[in-house]
């Protein structure tokens, strides 16, 4: 269970980086309004409540190195260079080109400077820069957690992650072994697309 001191920063992240500036303009209204959003091209923007739930339980810390797979239009990448400040760094990874420059572009409009964020087409994550302390992920997989990205974790780390209709998280031990995962039911997702997954 989270500390209070986190959840207290949480909250301030979430004051700090409003929605609104990561929505196309014809949904700035209802930014306030606590669903997803269409950002175009087959993907959405998550609703405010499920991704406060994903941040407590992928319990970021000040200066870790995280990789937000699916990072749209950004939204969720600023919460995060928030949350890892300026000794921390955010990696975000995106298959849709348009969305890739979006999101860079919102990101670097609202001052992150710890935040790059890749075109990754073809690939889950971004395994060259690779191994994260936290690996958030925005879209659902039907095929459990990727191994690609498992493989991407660092010992101690910890992965975040939309499986069918549930929310997983799991953590390595200091040794790289997978030390639990549990699983919250009910959430609904865009799907992860994993062309280059081994079948």
């Amino acid at each position: 269970m989270l500390s209070m001191l986190s959840s207290t920063y949480i909250n301030k992240a979430f004051q700090r980086v409003d929605r609104r500036y990561f929505m196309p303009a014809e949904e700035v209204a209802m930014a306030g309004c606590d669903r997803p959003f269409s950002i175009g091209y087959g993907q959405s923007i998550s609703q405010p409540t499920t991704v406060r739930h994903m941040l407590n339980w992928l319990a970021v810390e000040p200066g870790q190195k995280v990789l937000d797979v699916g990072s749209g239009s950004g939204w969720t990448c600023a919460l995060l260079s928030y949350l890892v400040g300026h000794d921390g760094h955010v990696y975000g990874s995106e298959r849709i080109g348009p969305l890739r420059d979006w999101g860079a572009k919102n990101c670097l409009s609202f001052g992150c400077d710890n935040v790059d964020i890749f075109l990754c087409e073809n690939a889950v994550g971004l395994a060259d820069k690779a191994p994260f302390d936290r690996i958030l992920v925005s879209a659902s997989s039907d095929q459990g957690i990727p191994q690609s990205l498992q493989d991407q974790l660092g010992p101690s780390g910890k992965l975040v992650i939309p499986v069918g209709h549930s929310i997983l998280e799991m953590k390595k031990d200091a040794l790289g072994e997978v030390e639990f995962c549990h699983e919250h039911p009910g959430y609904v997702f865009v799907p992860l697309i994993l062309a280059s997954e081994p079948h």
